[in-house]
């Protein structure tokens, strides 16, 4: 396909519409199957890549309110609550670690510590990733900055492009299932999961459902990547370079202080969400705009603004309008009786696969985690409900699945937004190549270690 791929793609995404459009679907409404017929338009065009997904997601915006498919409050929905304005608070904190030098200061020290050979990279990726998903609540911007810190290491090593593109890889790949260790560590997904099993779940709960897990999730993937990403040679760190260039920077500065003051306030705020009733985004979009303020802030100025991508909120607006939308006409609930049986399995395990494998296959089709849970997440609760599992079961099984499941770039935005030369460097033949095998580790999670967890510590 090659240079003809995007060409193909418009193709095959404009003939799936007109092709689902001109479909008879018995007991989906005719604005169900509009927005049937422009979701898998859409998704086409993500998974051929046919231009960047920022002005996919535009387009597919504007064709449902074209088409009068859903009322325009309704496809905007996201933007009249706490969730986008969490996305802009999470780009202006995560600029503001950058650009006030701790984020790097961190990450210095703690590499002249642990990092001394490519397995020692790999493994402080995820480490690093870690300890500043406490920190930055969002997992892109985190990844840009341990990016900033590894093409430190690749200059300074002299590391082959090749090995160098792992390394890349690696840094966006870890974000995938570190971001489910805490509640802020992906302050969107994450929190929308909590809201989609209608509990209050606060931070401490989030960790003692979510956390060990996807420790393990993690740990898991690690293993995967140094097993399917070996160096073309061993890495030799100067760390008397890394060292120079942490002398450099000399003590903290009043602006790093200021920073890590902020950071430290709205990390209790996060943690203690249970408490005070707030939510995070509102939280985050406070802390931000704290930054600004004379005196107290002034470490995030005017062309701040920058850092906030337009095009990763027109994506995120469309992902989360996938499943909105598609709940109004009708399409979600066609969905869920057109793939679900009758009956639901009575073996706690076997239930488990068929949630993961569910997800999976939806997961698939659409592309989106977020359009996913729109989906299948309603659809499962009610499927669920006659055995009377608790509802978080069900939730959290449904993201499990496609919150570390990908195989194709832009079925993760952590994955997606790496892609390419001047981020990442890497390309959609290595997400692949770890995607297919990662699909076993969303099996072996679901069912081999969140069931056991949770009957451990009394959710099941």
């Amino acid at each position: 396909m090659g240079k003809n791929k995007p060409i193909i793609g418009l193709i095959v995404g404009i003939l799936l519409a007109v092709g689902i459009h001109l479909m008879p679907l018995a007991g989906l409404s005719a604005a169900g199957k509009m927005c049937l017929a422009l979701t898998f338009m859409t998704v086409a065009f993500w998974g051929f890549q046919i231009a960047q997904p920022g002005f996919t997601a535009g387009l597919y915006l504007a064709l449902l309110v074209v088409f009068n498919v859903a009322p325009v409050s309704v496809i905007f929905a996201p933007w009249s609550g706490p969730i986008m304005y969490l996305v802009i608070g999470a780009y202006l904190i995560a600029g503001a670690v950058k650009s006030s030098g701790l984020g790097e200061r961190i990450a210095y020290n703690f590499i002249l510590k642990f990092v001394d050979s490519y397995r020692s990279i790999i493994i402080s990726t995820f480490l690093l990733t870690f300890i500043l998903s406490v920190l930055i609540p969002h997992p892109w911007p985190r990844a840009f900055l341990i990016m900033s810190v590894m093409a430190v290491i690749v200059k300074n090593a002299d590391i082959p492009q090749e090995d160098a593109v792992k390394i890349g890889f690696t840094v966006f790949a870890a974000s995938v299932p570190v971001s489910l260790i805490f509640l802020t560590g992906d302050s969107v997904l994450n929190v929308l999961a909590v809201q989609a099993t209608g509990k209050a779940i606060g931070w401490i709960d989030w960790f003692i459902y979510m956390g060990p897990p996807n420790i393990i999730a993690s740990i898991l993937t690690c293993i995967l990547i140094l097993f399917l990403f070996k160096p073309s040679k061993e890495v030799s760190l100067n760390k008397e370079e890394i060292q120079k260039k942490l002398a450099s920077m000399g003590s903290m500065k009043p602006l790093e202080v200021r920073t890590a003051i902020w950071i430290f306030l709205a990390i209790i705020f996060w943690m203690t969400d249970s408490i005070h009733g707030i939510h995070l985004g509102w939280v985050t979009l406070i802390i931000a705009m704290g930054m600004a303020l004379p005196a107290v802030g002034g470490i995030l100025t005017p062309k701040d603004w920058s850092e906030v991508p337009i095009h990763i909120l027109l994506f995120l607006t469309a992902a989360i309008t996938i499943g909105t939308v598609g709940g109004v006409t009708g399409m979600n609930a066609w969905i869920a009786q057109t793939i679900l049986p009758s009956t639901v399995p009575g073996n706690i395990y076997i239930l488990a696969a068929f949630i993961a494998t569910v997800s999976i296959a939806i997961h698939m089709a659409l592309g989106s985690v977020i359009a996913v849970m729109g989906i299948a997440i309603p659809a499962l609760l009610l499927f669920t409900q006659p055995i009377g599992i608790n509802p978080i079961v069900t939730v959290f099984l449904v993201y499990t699945a496609v919150g570390i499941h990908y195989i194709l770039p832009f079925q993760q935005l952590s994955m997606l937004i790496g892609q390419g030369e001047e981020n990442g460097m890497y390309t959609q033949k290595e997400v692949i190549r770890l995607g297919i095998p990662l699909t076993v580790v969303v099996y072996i999670m679901c069912v081999c270690v969140l069931i056991p967890y949770w009957k451990m510590i009394g959710l099941l």
